[in-house]
């Protein structure tokens, strides 16, 4: 299976960059090509301009600007995020990614003023994620990361999708134990994607 991975941290030394390699490795074990799109390394400009706003429904043309990273999304069979939590919502390079490549016409088409989903091609999705809070805090706020991700992304993909969303919370708090048995877990699902 074709697996486009969507990375977003910074920090090359981070646990989330552990993270991040567990996903790869488990994908690349089970024997799925992967597409690996580290979004900092690749330095994607998460900023919408005003022109691509301006022509966000003129489908023969708002592909331009993010072509490349759109020809990578409808090639993939799967997408999986790989991400950390902050101020309880997505990096702003993984927010700004979904701005400008999840487009009309490429995530979703307008039928009858009516919004469809366009991402047929995307049959598993998951998100690796961690937050410094614990569940209890993100329950209280409303989690939106994973409802973002368990409702308005799969919204788009194809509509048997399962969303698979493994969070490591209460990373204030984590220890090499409960760290290292996460990224065994992460690595073990990624096997079964």
């Amino acid at each position: 299976m074709r697996v486009l991975v969507l990375y977003a941290h910074p920090n090359p030394e981070s646990f989330g960059a552990a993270l991040h390699d567990a996903v790869v490795a488990g994908l690349r074990a089970a024997g799925h090509e992967v597409d690996d799109c580290d979004l900092y390394a690749e330095g994607f400009d998460a900023v919408l301009s005003r022109e691509e706003r301006v022509g966000y429904h003129d489908l023969d043309n708002n592909t331009r600007p993010v072509a490349g990273h759109v020809a990578r999304l409808q090639a993939a069979e799967a997408l999986v995020l790989c991400f950390p939590v902050w101020n309880f919502g997505y990096p702003a390079i993984l927010k700004g990614f979904f701005d400008r490549v999840f487009l009309p016409g490429i995530s979703f088409k307008l039928v009858d003023g009516k919004v469809r989903p366009n991402l047929w091609n995307i049959r598993k999705l998951a998100a690796v994620t961690t937050y410094g809070g614990s569940r209890w805090r993100a329950l209280l706020m409303g989690d939106p990361p994973r409802k973002l991700f368990g409702r308005v992304l799969r919204a788009v993909c194809h509509p048997t999708v399962r969303p698979r969303y493994l969070a490591h919370y209460d990373m204030n708090r984590a220890t090499p134990e409960t760290r290292a048995d996460f990224l065994r877990s992460v690595a073990e699902k990624m096997r079964a994607l």
